[in-house]
């Protein structure tokens, strides 16, 4: 047991003007908390310095081999949603994965844009909108769809139908 109220515990004690241990030690811990938090800000502005070139776009020569012309023409598709970006950002569908019923067109995509560990994607059916669908003639052939995925769940931007063979 202790003995706080034989040492004076419920007697106000006087304000003393020399500081207590307590308030020695904060004061000593508080200066080392603004050096440390300055040190690990330089350590973060440095690894994003040096993390920085690596997140850059690069060439990985996926496209050497295409066609200018082609090329030219893929940055140029438009749906009525805007521009299609290019062919880097399309993504070509197999004929079991987009069908046509009554004139309206649906694909199946996968449900979120990234892979979650590891897992296979889970697709799911998303009907395309009438002013997605590019309405120039198809100069590849085959059948290709611009998914865009946001906090609402995935939306299409362009689709280019193909030939169902």
């Amino acid at each position: 047991m202790s003995n706080w109220i034989d040492s004076g515990g419920d007697e106000p004690r006087q304000y003393s003007v020399r500081p207590t241990i307590c308030e020695t030690q904060q004061r000593r811990n508080g200066d080392t908390p603004r050096w440390r938090s300055v040190a690990s800000l330089a350590c973060a502005l440095a690894l994003i310095a040096l993390a920085a070139p690596f997140g850059h776009a690069r060439d990985r020569g996926q496209f050497v081999n295409t066609n200018a012309d082609l090329k030219a023409w893929f940055d140029g598709l438009r749906s009525g949603k805007g521009p299609c970006c290019s062919d880097a950002d399309g993504s070509a569908l197999s004929d079991a994965d987009w069908d046509s019923k009554d004139g309206h067109y649906r694909v199946r995509v996968p449900r979120y844009g990234f892979v979650r560990e590891g897992q296979l994607q889970e697709l799911v059916w998303v009907d395309v909108p009438e002013e997605a669908v590019i309405s120039e003639p198809n100069r590849v052939g085959r059948t290709m769809v611009w998914p865009i995925y946001g906090y609402m769940g995935v939306a299409i931007r362009c689709f280019m139908p193909g030939s169902m063979t």
